[in-house]
């Protein structure tokens, strides 16, 4: 049997797994010779943020745990090309390595799981939620300082088993994550993003690859989205400019109008939720990154020295 074409590295989760055979199929679409069943296999990488499951991302080491296994094996040519979740990604990437294409983003809002109450500003005082994302805690206790949020680790599946056990009253999830995965019919509410502004790039599924393999290069070319290309451009560049991890609340959406116009709503928020920086930038697609720049630039100035200065929860996950 000759080697295959292409070899995707990937996170083995569920998850990840269904990313990777999205990737694949537009692969597939946009080349005929790729589409025949060996000629591109997906290889399933198991990371340190898969492997360590009693400690929160932020006690850990933060953004870069579900892909320095990946970059490695990109790297060594163990494999040809990566397929990340893109808020996953730290902004900083190995040298040789770049992110080279960016699949249609899907809803980049956040939901909310939980069998006590329709809404969140319905669950009851002092309702325990599970969430490990500081932007997520920080902004629910803006919202609802009465709630007790704790740290929940696991994949999708094992965090909705956490919530039907009891384990906490309710969870936050990515609707985008929920959609792919089929369990769209578990979502109790998709909160607006006044109220809960997204990770930046969250929704959307990025490709890795060398910047010296040019055969690699023409095969993602086709399939590169401009539309997310852009937003992400514009979520990660303030996320750069902030010395963003996931050690630090932020949170960004990018959206493009009819008329070809892009808009930035960032914000920054301290891990008690006590207190809130937004921004926003509008200009032209092609200004994507220095819209972010800007706008990360602005929000340091604001909020001053040591606004992300209080404790980390570090706690044992739920």
């Amino acid at each position: 049997m000759p080697p295959p074409l292409l070899r995707i590295g990937t996170r083995g989760s569920p998850l990840a797994l269904i990313q990777a055979e999205a990737t694949r199929a537009r692969l597939a679409a946009a080349h005929p010779e790729l589409a025949a069943p060996d000629a591109i296999e997906i290889v399933p990488i198991r990371t340190t943020g898969d492997a360590v499951r009693d400690r929160t991302l932020a006690a850990i080491g933060g953004k870069g745990l579900f892909t320095k296994e990946i970059e490695e094996a990109l790297l060594s040519q163990a494999i040809d090309l990566a397929v990340h979740s893109l808020k996953d990604m730290a902004t900083v990437l190995p040298e040789g390595l770049a992110i080279v294409c960016h699949l249609p983003r899907a809803d980049p809002r956040d939901a909310v799981i939980t069998p006590r109450a329709g809404r969140l500003l319905d669950l009851p005082r002092g309702a325990v939620v599970g969430s490990s994302a500081l932007r997520r805690q920080a902004q629910l206790l803006r919202a609802r300082p009465d709630l007790r949020v704790v740290p929940i680790r696991g994949n999708v599946e094992t965090r909705l088993r956490k919530i039907e056990e009891g384990k906490a009253d309710a969870t936050l999830l990515a609707v985008a994550g929920l959609v792919r995965l089929g369990m769209e019919s578990r979502i109790t509410e998709i909160l607006p993003t006044d109220l809960m502004l997204p990770a930046p790039a969250q929704g959307t599924i990025a490709v890795e690859a060398r910047l010296s393999d040019a055969r690699v290069l023409r095969y993602l070319a086709p399939i590169d989205d401009p539309a997310t290309a852009a937003c992400s451009a514009a979520e990660r560049a303030l996320l750069a400019a902030l010395d963003g991890s996931c050690r630090t609340p932020i949170a960004a959406l990018a959206e493009i109008d009819g008329e070809g116009r892009l808009t930035l709503r960032a914000r920054i928020i301290r891990p008690d939720g006590t207190r809130c920086h937004d921004a926003t930038r509008s200009g032209a697609v092609a200004d994507a990154a220095r819209l972010g720049q800007d706008a990360g630039t602005a929000l340091r100035a604001e909020a001053g020295p040591g606004f992300f200065d209080l404790p980390i929860p570090e706690g044992i996950p739920v």
